[in-house]
């Protein structure tokens, strides 16, 4: 029976650590509450329903264990869809998609004026935020696990504060060592 029991019990182990890890997803609205009491910087994943670089950066790196675990540690994570429905507040303005059209909720729809708002012209974009809500840099296109590595650790360690040029910055990521495996 003991032998059943271990066996059983490793079957569980084995299969929990094969699940992939999953980010805490909060609204814009929750993050910002959530910087007021514990600050920390904000990502947020700026995606739409049609788009399929989109779903490879879900499936292939939000869900990558070593990703996860850093966003959930480091960052307020927030996925907003850039031609969504959803009406927000953001720095006292409202925001929201007038020109939204359900029938087309899966296909190409109106820019959500936010997404407008944050100059967002491809889908995806990563936006980072500080620990105040002001934006830091918008990140278009998709990225692996250890591309991301380079924003999150820069942005969390505030590296990015001393790069003024393209020059720093391709000395910053040519001697960066990614630990985040793909």
């Amino acid at each position: 029976m003991k032998k059943i029991t271990v066996i059983l019990i490793l079957m569980l182990l084995s299969t929990i650590n094969g699940v992939a890890q999953e980010i805490n997803w909060v609204s814009l609205e929750e993050a910002l509450e959530l910087q007021k009491k514990s600050p920390k910087k904000i990502m947020m994943d700026v995606y739409t329903n049609w788009c399929g670089p989109c779903k490879l950066l879900d499936r292939n790196t939000f869900q990558n264990k070593d990703v996860a675990n850093y966003v959930n540690t480091h960052y307020y994570a927030v996925k907003f869809n850039g031609e969504g429905n959803e009406s927000f507040t953001y720095k006292d303005n409202v925001f929201s998609n007038p020109n939204y059209n359900p029938a087309k909720a899966n296909r190409r729809n109106s820019a959500h004026q936010f997404a407008s708002y944050l100059r967002v012209n491809a889908y995806p974009t990563i936006i980072f935020f500080d620990e105040k809500g002001d934006v830091i840099v918008p990140l278009p296109g998709y990225r692996t696990p250890p591309q991301l590595e380079l924003y999150l650790k820069m942005f969390k360690n505030d590296e990015h504060t001393s790069i003024d040029s393209q020059e720093k910055f391709n000395a910053y990521s040519e001697s960066f060592v990614p630990e985040f495996k793909s």
